[in-house]
């Protein structure tokens, strides 16, 4: 009797044993899969739902059309934050002009501008300022957004559908984007995975305004500025010769692009000038 009950006694631990371990085996995988998702896929899982499919535009009118809406606000929200760090910087100019001092904020405000800017200031004064603004400045929005179409195949590319990168930027850590699939042995570059398309905008305005490569770029607009002309992406486009590797080829094919699409840039085919 007492034996009778201690095998059922075991038969029910076997079974709960057996149970258990069934459920780690068919549940704790799932888990262990979710947990080992990386941000750098749930990136691309936002991108994926936020990007629409602009390839569903039959239209090729249309589909350039919403290609340009949907990078517009964008473009326009960072250049609006440019203009505002420019006014302040003109601001502190006219200070050390009138021989005013600047007070703590001022000093600190400039200082954090350099720093973003990747200008080094040893002292605030007007050749310095006059330098940083070289940098702290806005970029016409028609040459963005003809450079988003163009290094994300108006909006097609993997890319940018999967990262936000709609301007072809690259990082150099292991695991801080998209390995390219056309990627030569050993190199080492992944295409940049950014949190949103405001992102993606922000890092590039400040590639062009800080990167030597495009010093050019930043040269030719601040002679702009001193001619008090616009600053218009058919003359601008010329800075961005070491953009790519194509170069010459490159600059021509965005001008064709400008020429070409004038009708769904416009109005803000031209960015006013902004002191």
């Amino acid at each position: 009797m007492r034996t009778g009950r201690l095998g059922s006694s075991i038969l029910a631990i076997t079974i709960v044993i057996v149970a258990i371990v069934a459920l780690r085996i068919i549940f704790i995988p799932v888990a262990e899969r979710q947990q080992t998702t990386t941000p750098l896929v749930k990136k691309h899982q936002v991108g994926v739902s936020l990007i629409p499919d602009f390839n569903d535009i039959a239209d090729i009118g249309e589909k350039k059309q919403a290609f340009f809406d949907f990078l517009r606000p964008s473009v326009k929200k960072q250049n609006y934050l440019i203009a505002e760090e420019r006014r302040f910087l003109q601001q502190v100019a006219n200070h050390l002009q009138n021989e005013m001092p600047l007070d703590d904020a001022e000093q600190y405000r400039v200082q954090k501008l350099a720093d973003k800017y990747a200008y080094t200031m040893d002292s605030i004064d007007l050749s310095t300022l006059k330098d940083l603004m070289k940098r702290v400045d806005i970029i016409p929005e028609a040459m963005v957004l003809i450079q988003a179409a163009n290094e994300s195949g108006w909006g097609s590319s993997r890319f940018a559908k999967e990262g936000f990168n709609f301007f072809g930027q690259w990082c150099f850590q292991p695991g801080c984007g998209l390995v390219p699939q056309s990627r030569n042995e050993g190199q080492q570059h992944e295409v940049a995975v950014f949190d949103s398309v405001e992102a993606s905008v922000a890092s590039y305005m400040r590639n062009l305004n800080t990167n030597a490569a495009y010093a050019l770029f930043r040269a030719i607009r601040a002679d702009l500025r001193v001619q008090q002309q616009p600053l218009t992406a058919e003359k601008l486009v010329y800075g961005l010769i070491n953009y790519s590797e194509r170069q010459d080829a490159y600059i021509d094919e965005l001008l064709d692009m400008l020429r070409h699409n004038q009708k769904y840039l416009a109005p803000e085919n031209t960015q006013s000038s902004v002191s």
